[in-house]
């Protein structure tokens, strides 16, 4: 029987809706296959609609999605895919505890882009809603972000186009590709 070690990272990308967490993760994944390097993205909004929509958007949940997030990574990252976690994870706790439970190269990623900018690029109008008050607690309008005090890796995305940030990834990832 053959033991496969296992080099992966959890790349977990964290910043405020429409900041472009999905797009650099989605690039990133690109370069990698085209490496031949197993990554899986990991979009919060879409585990949690298909796997855990019994989750709300109260703090709680909030937290327990992003738990759930970091258990789903680690299991990725455990079997050598790397683990591109998109998600607005708003709670510097919830991301700490991420980390400490990884058990591999963890890689936080402030996707950082002024609130008026993901405004003008929520396609979803999902600012408006909640500035209508529709979409109570939204992070960014309703709720707080809580951004890292020292990620390893800050994507200026709106100065930053997505291949520069894929090469700022790629060099944090450097020794576990």
């Amino acid at each position: 029987m053959t033991v496969m070690s296992s080099q992966a990272s959890i790349v977990w990308l964290t910043g405020l809706p429409c900041s472009g967490k999905t797009t650099i993760a989605l690039a990133l994944q690109e370069k990698l296959h085209l490496a031949n390097v197993a990554a899986e993205v990991l979009d919060g909004d879409q585990i949690r609609a298909q796997f855990w929509p019994d989750l709300k958007f109260s703090h709680a949940d909030r937290n327990e999605n992003v738990r759930r997030l970091g258990l789903l990574a680690s299991m990725f990252a455990r079997n050598g895919v790397h683990a591109l976690v998109a998600a607005v994870s708003p709670y510097r706790h919830a991301r700490d505890g991420v980390r400490a439970r990884a058990g591999c190269h963890f890689i936080e990623v402030y996707v950082n882009c002024p609130l008026h900018i993901c405004q003008l690029r929520d396609v979803k109008g999902m600012y408006k809603q909640a500035e209508a008050g529709s979409l109570p607690g939204f992070t960014g309008v309703g709720d707080s972000f809580e951004p890292p005090e020292t990620p390893d890796v800050e994507c200026l995305t709106m100065t930053e186009d997505i291949e520069r940030c894929v090469e700022k990834l790629l060099k944090a990832m450097g020794p576990q590709l």
